[in-house]
């Protein structure tokens, strides 16, 4: 693929997802970089003079809070102080980008989000709408995870993910990864000379093993390996992804001219609450099946009793579980029509059986076809 088709979709994107990581934004001893943050800023008023809006997720707050603190390791020596530096630190964040975006005549916003947020559908529905007005009033809305509460279980855990839940949210077209690194590499350039970076990813499967979860300059909590997930969000829901060099003058203006990076290409989107249902992080059990009801799943049936050999987890009505295959793979991920308790009553049972062992009368399936999606 030429690089004019593999940037098309970023170039021509009306709305633009790009995702800031804390050590551009932040120098070793924790001083903002302001004199890059200002020609990313002038990208981004580029960027909207001809018509392209901009949403930015934007790390960096823990680090800044640290230095204004006074803390050891960056902030990230417990919780505790992770939740202290970024409730400082976000102050300065949001103040550096209303700056910077003020120089250009853009009004900026700030929304701190958590996990929840993006989990639950009705807390989804808001943010979505709050982006939605944000944009269309010509606003450039700034969003960082509310670190300040935000738990070790309970929380996104990196940018990168966020940015592509941020995607779906907002009906972007493209979502950009500007990193300290200029993409995905067939090993660790680090250490290997000969590794060499790809420049389009058609299939995730073939290179889920070249990821790793650490971050090359110790502030950030991403790594490749939060990347590549976040590709996987995105392009469920029918959003190309891309990672680039964020270092050097210019990031934004740098990639969309040179395409320098990895771009992961959209797939065909799901429906919205598919593409919601496959962006969750948290699942409340796993329901395993045998090899029937796996292939069933895979010509675009509902879940059946029948199929189902265990059940796992202490799941409710309408929460997200994820169906596993014989061989231990995750499949699918849909919202389950009974509760643990009733499921593990009626595994491996016939329909036709199933109202005399509940006493009412059952439900279609387990997990409708509609409730459900493939991963």
């Amino acid at each position: 693929m030429s690089t004019d088709a593999r940037l098309a979709p970023f170039r021509d994107a009306a709305r633009l997802v790009v995702k800031v990581g804390s050590s551009l934004l932040v120098a070793a001893d924790g001083s903002a970089r302001r004199d890059w943050l200002a020609t990313l800023a002038e990208d981004v008023a580029t960027c909207a003079a001809r018509g392209q809006r901009v949403i930015l997720v934007s790390s960096g707050a823990i680090a800044l809070g640290a230095r204004l603190l006074g803390l050891k390791s960056g902030g990230r020596a417990s919780l505790e102080d992770a939740q202290a530096a970024a409730a400082v630190g976000q102050i300065r964040l949001a103040g550096l980008w209303a700056d910077q975006l003020a120089a250009h005549g853009l009004k900026a916003a700030q929304m701190l989000v958590t996990l929840g947020d993006f989990e639950e559908r009705r807390r989804w529905l808001n943010a979505a709408a709050t982006l939605e007005r944000l944009v269309a009033l010509g606003v450039v809305p700034v969003l960082n995870e509310n670190d300040s509460v935000a738990t070790e279980e309970i929380r996104f855990g990196d940018n990168d993910r966020l940015a592509a839940r941020v995607a779906q949210a907002a009906r972007a077209e493209a979502v950009l990864l500007l990193s300290d690194v200029d993409g995905l590499y067939t090993a660790n350039p680090d250490r290997s000379p000969d590794a060499r970076r790809i420049d389009l990813v058609p299939d995730l499967e073939a290179v889920a093993s070249l990821a790793d979860s650490g971050s090359r300059s110790g502030m950030g909590s991403g790594g490749m390996a939060a990347k590549l997930e976040a590709a996987r969000i995105a392009r469920a829901a029918g959003i190309p992804l891309a990672i680039a060099a964020g270092a050097g003058p210019h990031p934004l203006a740098r990639f969309l001219e040179t395409g320098q990076g990895t771009v992961f290409p959209a797939a065909p989107g799901a429906p919205a609450r598919k593409a919601w249902l496959v962006g969750r992080m948290v699942v409340e059990g796993r329901l395993r099946v045998d090899a029937g009801a796996a292939q069933a799943l895979g010509q675009g049936r509902s879940l059946l009793a029948a199929g189902i050999t265990a059940v796992e987890g202490g799941f409710a009505r309408g929460d997200a579980v994820d169906v596993v295959a014989p061989d231990g793979r995750t499949i699918a991920r849909g919202l389950v029509a009974y509760d643990a308790e009733e499921v593990s009553r009626i595994a491996g049972k016939r329909s036709d059986a199933i109202g005399a062992i509940l006493g009412y009368a059952p439900r279609s399936a387990v997990i409708h076809r509609d409730q459900m999606v493939m991963l």
